[in-house]
């Protein structure tokens, strides 16, 4: 509750600040043109720029008003068919988030990870911050890669998929209940690196939710208790996201515009040959840096995304942007 005030505080300082900052530059304006100082042209200039940089920001924090929004994220990567491929196009979006992180100062944490020959066949990390489920909450869906493969002899054009699944770290003030009859809790020994201990225990945990099908995983931990834990805390976020998705499958009967996250129903692609460009299908959104996309540099997706989604967007229609 106190993380809720503080942020809320914040948000409203940020607009105090901004009408504040408005009225400044309005009335060295009018200094300026009544005294004919043209010597402040670029000064003005940079301030109204700097302005308008933060009005943008905070426009798009008015967008995460979620109930979850606020909260840190759990997010999941599990690459498609293809073998090396696609554990390697796997791997090439988990360093793109890790360093999305990193570029706003967020904290991530690998909760589990399978690797595999050239990447990786899935990993689950924990990203900490303000809003980080907020803003990722849209890179849920289907990731496409073109490029000519490195691990082709031929030097041949292959197109690779990963999905992304964004799930909300909760806290107190949602609350999923999980009645002991319900999961089904399984140990067994960690196949990745950790040294010793972790190799000959069983330290790693499975729990399946009988009733949804759904399991989760955790090794990184050398205590088995710690994994569980961590579990646990995974499992309540797909839970709530399973609940939320079939609320919304409820509403969707009078709608038209949901897609699931499928293959085939790719949200995003990256194409790196014969050009550069990276498109979202959704937002009809695109850079031609793929490189520097590939980076972390994912925000003008983001908030394309949020204000796209916050104006009733419409999904891509069946077939579109079959060029890209």
């Amino acid at each position: 509750m106190f993380a809720q005030i503080k942020q809320i505080k914040e948000r409203v300082d940020t607009w105090k600040k901004l009408v504040g900052d408005v009225d400044s530059l309005r009335e060295l304006f009018a200094m300026a043109v009544e005294e004919e100082q043209r010597d402040l042209e670029t000064d003005l200039k940079n301030s109204l720029d700097d302005i308008r940089k933060r009005f943008d920001e905070a426009v798009i924090l008015e967008l995460l008003s979620g109930e979850a929004d606020s909260s840190d994220a759990y997010l999941a990567i599990h690459a498609g068919s293809g073998g090396t491929e696609a554990c390697d196009w796997a791997g090439m979006l988990l360093r793109t988030y890790t360093r999305w992180a990193e570029r706003r100062n967020f904290k991530t944490e690998v909760v589990d990870m399978l690797e595999a020959e050239g990447g990786i066949k899935s990993a689950t990390i924990q990203i900490s911050g303000a809003y980080a489920y907020g803003y990722l909450r849209g890179e849920s869906g289907v990731h496409r890669l073109v490029r000519i493969s490195p691990f082709d002899s031929n030097a041949r054009r292959h197109t690779s998929f990963a999905s992304v699944y964004v799930l909300p770290v909760l806290d107190d003030s949602i609350t999923i209940d999980i009645k002991p009859e319900d999961i089904r809790i399984d140990t067994y020994r960690s196949g990745g690196a950790g040294g010793q201990k972790v190799n000959k225990t069983d330290s790693a945990v499975r729990i399946t939710h009988l009733a949804t099908g759904i399991v989760v995983t955790c090794q990184n931990e050398r205590s088995q208790y710690k994994n569980k834990d961590v579990a646990m805390s995974v499992l309540k976020s797909r839970l709530y996201e399973y609940y939320r998705q079939e609320k919304e499958k409820e509403n969707a009967k009078f709608q038209n515009d949901k897609k699931d996250i499928a293959w085939g129903s790719q949200i995003r692609s990256y194409v790196f040959q014969p050009y550069t460009l990276v498109k979202d299908h959704r937002t009809k959104f695109f850079v031609g840096n793929v490189h520097s996309v590939m980076d972390g540099d994912i925000d003008p997706f983001i908030e394309t995304y949020l204000r796209w989604k916050w104006k009733g967007g419409v999904a891509q229609s069946e077939g579109d942007d079959e060029e890209v």
